[in-house]
């Protein structure tokens, strides 16, 4: 089933559409089921934007109209009430509840901001993910979970401080941008480890081989998935995985790990 989105991992980043691409995955636990339906409703949402977007040329501006579009007229919302339950990463089921993590809400404000021709990045901000509007000396952050809001200074601090500890002093590392493939192995990683977290370690490993798909140059997923795979049994299994790591990083410390966990499994069976 996997190679129903082998694409995906050969596609250059900026030409991965990330809504588009976060439904097709979620097409994997909905076989048969017709996308074209909620491509629509992306579509509807574009033509929405375009719509009120004539006097949107400040990036607060476009913040305020997509915090409008999507979060008012089309009512996309966080989970706080059920915020572990799956639905919320599932970009399907986003979209037939009109619930969904920071994560995935952040994709759909970014895909519809860059279709109206706006600079928009998913941020990978630690436990809650943000997205910045703009670019230069004047971006504008907003919380797509938060309904959009505009986040200042201090509300940024406020955030940090609650997911890192009230010590914590906002820096430029809390609010790097995300690849496109990044934003989409994130969203599976929540899939990951919320069915981790469940005691599903067979599905945990489903959306592993889904990221590792993906991103077959992530040295991190192969780690993940060769960790679930020693818990399913499967030595083999694990073994190619280490051995991919191997083919994509030189970082020193992720090789010595990597040879320590094969020396550890020199002499196991299957």
């Amino acid at each position: 089933m996997n190679q129903q989105i082998s694409h995906l991992g050969l596609l250059d980043d900026e030409a991965i559409m990330l809504d588009a691409a976060a439904l097709e995955l979620a097409s994997l636990d909905h076989p048969g089921l017709d996308l074209e339906p909620y491509l629509a409703f992306l579509n509807m949402v574009t033509n929405r934007l375009a719509v009120l977007a004539e006097h949107a040329d400040t990036a607060e501006k476009q913040a305020l109209v997509l915090a409008q579009v999507i979060g008012g007229d089309f009512g996309l919302h966080g989970d706080s009430a059920s915020y572990d339950d799956p639905a919320n990463t599932d970009m399907i089921r986003v979209i037939d509840r009109r619930r969904g993590l920071p994560i995935s809400l952040a994709i759909l404000y970014v895909a519809a901001a860059r279709r109206m021709g706006w600079a928009a990045d998913p941020l990978n901000t630690p436990g809650h993910v943000l997205v910045r509007i703009g670019t230069g000396t004047a971006p504008v952050l907003i919380d797509p979970f938060d309904n959009g809001a505009i986040l200042g200074a201090e509300d940024l601090a406020r955030l940090l401080a609650r997911i890192l500890g009230r010590d914590v002093q906002p820096l430029a590392d809390h609010v790097v941008p995300m690849t496109n493939r990044a934003a989409l192995v994130r969203l599976l990683m929540n899939q990951a480890s919320r069915a981790e977290n469940s005691s599903d370690p067979s599905r945990a490993l489903q959306v592993l081989q889904r990221i590792t798909t993906i991103d077959p140059s992530g040295a991190h997923g192969w780690w993940t998935r060769a960790r679930l795979e020693l818990v399913a049994g499967d030595v083999t299994a694990a073994r190619a995985s280490l051995s991919a790591i191997l083919e994509v990083t030189r970082d020193p410390k992720m090789r010595e790990h990597v040879a320590a966990a094969m020396d550890g499994l020199t002499g196991h069976a299957r």
